[in-house]
């Protein structure tokens, strides 16, 4: 009987929110060796946004180990275990602290795991600080052609290395193309956003016109999809839930609330309507007619500018009067959404580039663009709100620096965090409405 030529990888993935989350594990997987079999830690930053098992459940992807930590013991576990790839799915500060903090508990080492960063979906603001924020990982991910293209020109235009950005594609794209004749009934699918819009008004005036559609077309399945319960969180924080808002309308028997996969929702979804979502790429993936409203402007507050060029922009009369989108091809193309059959291999030359690294006999030590020279002004404030020093090492008093956690003080923290998230997701909001009255 022939040797096996399955290799075990060792992979750790460090997530602060539901979508982090759902990016980070999944690209674990698209980007590992083929040949690869795959152990999966996870690790969740303690913060607002740390998900619920709901929330995990929903993604679909099984790690070994799973638990919540404090940003420094995940430093402490990493000087101690032996990882082959570090996915780091975090908002830009909280990988610059860690890829300083990385570095310091590494020091010395001659093997050490090799860093991949990037970002969840669409990059539309804060690209020049976003991406500097994850310079000094082995891998930065592009998701599209276009967004390689633009890391790059960032890096270089500071004097940074550009090697490390690697052009993949969105790791949650696949399902089954829209088929010929679509669906029976026809479904219109709503992808609601939890910060966009923000205000009470625009949020209000969305959910009627959706609301509007199902009168309109009775023959219709219109759904609205939701991120989250309530009492959940996500990585924007949502003030006012629709769940809260359609409490005060009257939708006719058309019209639903749902949850779950959003795959499985665009299973059945024959016309797919957002604001920006990302599962607008989603959609354009499987070839699903697609419609990023324009209702209230095409602005980059909201983030539909980013779909200028797509000819998915349309407004909700449009829609009523039946309107159908047709995508460019050519824009699509640029995006990652690989509807034409090549998202098989969107990440073959990440999985090359991480076979190389990993056969290296050592790597070099994590090097960020950020240093206290380059952004004495900047960088130890992005670190302290970590608890790590100018160096990447624990502050005094920096929680579970020295030691784990007693039983006692676990079930404290937990209650403390319970009281914190209440604050953050029921109180704060309600103290800022009042504040504008």
């Amino acid at each position: 009987m022939p040797a096996s030529t399955t290799k075990s990888l060792r992979v750790a993935v460090l997530a602060d929110s539901d979508t982090r989350w759902k990016w980070g594990s999944l690209t674990a997987n698209r980007i590992s060796p083929v040949e690869s079999d795959i152990h999966l830690d996870g690790y969740l930053l303690r913060g607002r946004a740390t998900p619920t098992a709901r929330q995990l459940e929903e993604v679909g992807v099984r790690a070994d180990s799973l638990r919540e930590v404090t940003a420094v013991e995940f430093l402490r576990d990493m000087a101690k275990e032996q990882y082959d790839v570090l996915v780091l799915a975090l908002v830009g500060g909280a990988v610059q602290a860690m890829l300083h903090g990385l570095a310091r508990a590494w020091d010395g080492r001659t093997k050490r795991p090799v860093v991949v960063t990037g970002y969840v979906g669409v990059v539309y603001e804060k690209l020049a600080d976003g991406l500097l924020l994850r310079h000094g990982a082995d891998l930065v991910l592009a998701n599209s052609r276009q967004d390689a293209d633009r890391f790059r020109a960032v890096y270089e235009g500071v004097g940074a290395d550009a090697g490390s950005v690697t052009e993949v594609a969105l790791p949650f794209l696949g399902g089954t193309a829209y088929p010929a004749g679509g669906h029976d009934p026809y479904t219109v699918v709503f992808a609601a956003q939890p910060s966009v819009p923000e205000s009470r008004k625009d949020r209000t005036y969305l959910l009627n016109r959706l609301i509007r559609h199902a009168r309109l077309h009775p023959d219709r399945e219109v759904l609205l999809k939701l991120r989250s319960k309530p009492g959940e969180h996500t990585t924007h924080i949502e003030e006012l839930p629709y769940q809260k808002l359609v409490q005060k309308a009257d939708p006719p028997a058309n019209f639903r609330l749902v949850y779950g996969h959003m795959g499985e929702v665009l299973d059945r979804t024959d016309l797919l309507v957002t604001i920006s979502s990302t599962a607008a790429l989603e959609s354009l993936h499987r070839r699903i007619p697609t419609v990023v409203l324009s209702d209230l402007g095409v602005r980059e507050a909201l983030g539909n500018h980013h779909f200028v060029g797509s000819g998915c922009l349309a407004s909700w009369d449009q829609l009523d009067d039946g309107y159908r989108p047709v995508s460019d091809v050519a824009w699509v193309a640029r995006q990652g959404v690989a509807a034409d059959g090549s998202y098989e291999t969107a990440f073959d030359v990440a999985r090359f580039r991480i076979s190389e690294l990993l056969e290296a006999p050592g790597l070099p030590a994590l090097a960020p663009y950020y240093t206290p020279v380059t952004a004495p002004g900047y960088l130890p404030g992005i670190l302290a709100r970590h608890h790590l020093g100018p160096d990447g090492s624990p502050l005094p008093g920096a929680p579970a620096a020295d030691k784990e956690p007693s039983p006692v003080r676990q079930i404290v923290r937990r209650a403390a965090r319970g009281a914190y998230r209440h604050g953050v997701q029921r109180v704060a909001p309600v103290i800022r409405r009042m504040g504008e009255l």
